[in-house]
Formats: structure tokens, sequence, C-alpha cells
């Protein structure tokens, strides 16, 4: 009986036990009622393409400001979701929201009908107007577009603007001249280099406040709109995202923000007006068929030849300087070989972007070189630097014996340059020099950056147009290897062809 007793006993003690621990368990492990943290709404903008748009703030560069940051957050907030800023490349916002790398794009994005064919585009959330700048001493007799026939005009790449010079260009012979920024058109137009601009007003009357010295004409060209651009198969985050603008729009919160950014004028407020009443339009509505790859090879081959021309012309202006580097290197004086030879660490040791900008913007104020001759001359004395270490090394090449057994016959030394080590030291560079030459027709590539509209560029621009990088981006890659190619196969057989001599 007591045995019986003290086994109750016990598992009554255990129980107790087993029940105390399961409460203390429970009260340990049951995590406390979280807050649910908001979804990050991405957003992708490009920061350099400065206020009222999206810049880096002043105060802290790690966050951005500018109107179309305050909009992608009343987006974000009317969805419940915080914002996040995307840096992309302006050209790219279209292709990389259509890849996933967020969710909207949105900075100073224009709304165009092919871009409607190919994306989720809300509503329009500004007007702008497209309006020419001119110089001062210019304003009595450039008014509109037809009144700049056969003169250079210009504007942003794969622009309304870039369009609409094109259009002009078939009608009265007007020269587009396409920037990669918009702040150097109107540094040109200053200098003289084109004869107008046009843009957006937004950018016009910032630019007029930063450079000076031009007038915008006051009547606009045409209209454009402002839009944010989703995925294609996004259509009811966009949706979402419309009523949100238009509500915005409705209760003034809109309006507040682009008053603040000094953005607002009557012609605003009119679109709002005519904007909330009307329905939002379709994601299709106004849509473009694409153009076929025909309507755009000409304008590439035409690139193509620009390139082509502009690789020669550079390439035997760095062979003729690299050459007389090389020979001063190998020939000249003690203080001859230091002056060359720091011309060589400088140009090798600085990226030739940057030779292009100061040749072209920063020498302006000195020489003003047309574009295309900056550019012949920035890559050929860019080039000319790593000519020379390879003239230098194979002129070095060549054996003493034969140098000094030339010398002994009384030879001079310019004969023996002309006669024994110069063919000999050729035979060497030529492999070298060939694949130099294949590398410049790639890299004329740069030279977009000082308005030479060559291969690459007008890719881009096709790339634009179209939504999509991979036809021309295989045209444009197909063109490059139909001029290098045969480069490089008649390298070869030369090569052999001496080889045998």
């Amino acid at each position: 009986m007591v045995a019986l007793l003290l086994r109750r006993s016990y598992f009554v003690r255990m129980r107790v036990l087993l029940l105390l621990a399961a409460m203390a368990l429970s009260s340990c492990s049951a995590p406390p009622k979280a807050t649910p943290v908001a979804k990050d709404f991405r957003w992708g903008g490009d920061a350099e393409g400065g206020a009222p748009f999206v810049e880096a703030d002043p105060a802290d560069p790690a966050k951005v400001r500018g109107f179309d940051v305050e909009i992608a957050g009343m987006i974000a907030k009317g969805l419940g979701r915080r914002p996040t800023f995307v840096q992309v490349a302006w050209a790219s916002i279209e292709q990389s929201v259509e890849r996933g790398d967020f969710d909207v794009g949105m900075s100073g994005l224009e709304d165009r009908p092919e871009l409607r064919a190919r994306h989720a585009v809300t509503i329009p959330y500004f007007e702008f107007r497209e309006v020419l700048a001119v110089r001062i001493a210019d304003s009595a007799r450039f008014h509109t577009l037809a009144d700049l026939a056969r003169r250079r005009v210009g504007t942003l790449g794969a622009t309304q603007a870039y369009q609409l010079l094109l259009d002009e260009k078939a009608r009265t012979g007007l020269e587009p001249v396409s920037y990669d920024d918009d702040v150097h058109p109107y540094s040109d137009l200053v200098a003289g280099r084109v004869d107008a601009v046009l843009l957006d007003h937004i950018i016009a009357e910032r630019s007029l406040r930063r450079v000076g010295g031009f007038v915008i004409v006051r009547a606009p060209v045409a209209t454009g709109h402002y839009v944010a651009v989703f995925a294609h198969d996004r259509t009811a985050l966009r949706d979402s995202a419309n009523a949100i603008l238009l509500a915005r729009m409705h209760d003034g919160t809109l309006e507040t923000t682009l008053r603040a950014w000094n953005v607002w004028d009557d012609t605003q407020a009119a679109y709002f007006a005519r904007a909330t009443r009307a329905v939002a339009p379709s994601a299709t509505e106004g849509a473009a068929s694409p153009r076929s790859v025909a309507a755009y090879l000409p304008g590439l081959l035409r690139a193509a030849v620009v390139s082509l021309a502009l690789s020669v012309l550079a390439m035997a202006l760095a062979v003729m300087i690299g050459a007389l580097i090389a020979a001063g290197r190998v020939y000249g004086s003690n203080v001859v070989r230091v002056a060359l030879t720091a011309y060589v660490e400088i140009i090798r040791g600085t990226p030739v972007l940057l030779q292009l900008f100061v040749l072209y913007y920063g020498l302006s104020s000195i020489i003003r070189l047309p574009a295309f001759a900056a550019a012949v001359l920035g890559l050929g004395l860019n080039y000319a630097a790593y000519e020379s270490e390879i003239y230098r090394a194979a002129l070095e090449a060549i054996a003493r014996p034969q140098l000094e057994a030339a010398r002994t016959l009384g030879l001079s030394e310019l004969q023996i340059l002309r006669l024994i080590r110069g063919p000999q030291a050729l035979r060497l560079a030529l492999a070298p020099m060939t694949n130099d030459f294949v590398a410049l027709i790639k890299d004329s590539s740069l030279v977009s950056v000082i308005t030479v509209v060559e291969l690459t560029k007008e890719t881009a621009i096709y790339a634009t147009n179209v939504g999509s990088w991979v036809v021309p981006g295989l045209l444009c890659g197909a063109i490059y290897l139909a001029m290098s190619l045969p480069l490089s196969r008649f390298a070869r057989r030369l090569e052999r062809t001496w080889s045998m001599a």
C-alpha cells in the first residue's frame, strides 16, 4: 500500500512539473505579435539628371531629392510600401524595369506611343513644353525650327526632341546634334558649336540659370508629358498607381510638390484640370507599330562609315606620332627621353574619356575644335602613346651585332634606321599594331560623349526606340565584326608574306 501511494505521489509530482515546464516553454517561445514590415517599393531613376527630377541631396549625398523622388514616395505610400531608390542610367530605365530590377521607372521619362506599346505606362503626371534656346545675338532671327534650316541644333538622344529634329532634318536639312547629357548642349550653344538647343522647358530654364548667355524662345515647338513606367505585365500595379496619382491631383498634394520645386505654372494647372476630368489612357492607347530593321539599317551603316573613317584617321595619326615618340626615346637626348616618357605615362595613366572631355570642352576657350576633329585628335594622341611603346620595343629588339656591323661599314644612324633597323622592327610590330587598330575601332564608340554619332551611339538610339537591345545589339556586333575581321586576316596574310621573304 505504501509503495502504491508513493508511486501515485510520484506521478502527480511529475505531471505538475511537466505542466509547469510546458507553460514556461510556451511563454518563452511564443514571440510577441510583430508589427507588419512594409515591403520595399523599388523605383529606378538617374540622379545624374539632376534637379528638379532626381539629384543627390547636398545635405546627405546618400539620399536623393527632386519632384520625381517625392512622386515615387506618394505612390509607395498609397500602396502601403516603403520607397527605395535604385540608380540606373537614364537610357536603360525602360529595359531595366522589364528585367525586374525595380517596380517602376520614373526620371523625366517621356510619354511616347512606342513606350506604351512595350510597357505599362501611368497617366502623365506633368506636362512639359519643347522649347528652343538660341544665343542672344540670334534671338531676332531664330524663332522656329524652320528658321534653323541647315543649322546645327543640339538635344538629348533618344528623346521626343531628337525625333522632332530628325523629322525637321528631312524637310529643311537641319542637322541634329545628339548629346549624352543636358548640360553640354547649352554650353556648346554659348560657345558657338551649335546654333540652337531643343529640350524640355524645365531643363532649358535650369540651364539658363546655370550657364546664361542665351534666351529661350517663348513659343513652344511641341508639348510632352512625363510618366512612370511599369513592366508590361504589371498592369494591376500600374492601375493602382494611376488611382494614387489622380487622388494626389485632386487633393492638391501633387501641385504642392511641383510648386515647391518651382515647376508649377498656369499650363500645368490647365493640364491637371483636363487630366482629372479625363479617363486614364490604357496601356496600349496610341501604340505605334515598331519600325522594321530595314528602317534603321541605313542609319546604322552611315554611323559605321563615321566609325571607320574616324578609326582610320586616328590610327594614321597614332602611327605617325608614335613612331616619332619611339625614335625620340631611342635616339634622343636625356631631356627628350624624359619628356617623351612623361607624355606616354600620363596618356596611358588617364582615361581616354577624360582626355576627350579636356580636349573638346576644357580647351574650348583657347581653341574650338569641331567634334569630329577633336575625336580624331583625341584618339590619335591616346593611341600614339601605346603605339610608341610597341615601336620602341621593336627597335630595341634588333640584335646589336647587326647595328655595330652597319656602323663599322660607315652607315649613318638614319641609314641604319631606314635600311636595317626599321624594316625588321616593322615586322615585329605588325601584329600588335593590328590588334591596336581593332581596339581603336571599338574605342571609337567613346566619342559620342563629344556629340559624334558613331555606330554604338546610333545603335543605342535604335535600341531605345524599339525597347530592346537584342536585334540592335546583334546588328551592331555584326557590323563591327565586318569591319575588324578583314583587317585581321589582311595582317595575318602580310605577316606570312614577310616571313617567307
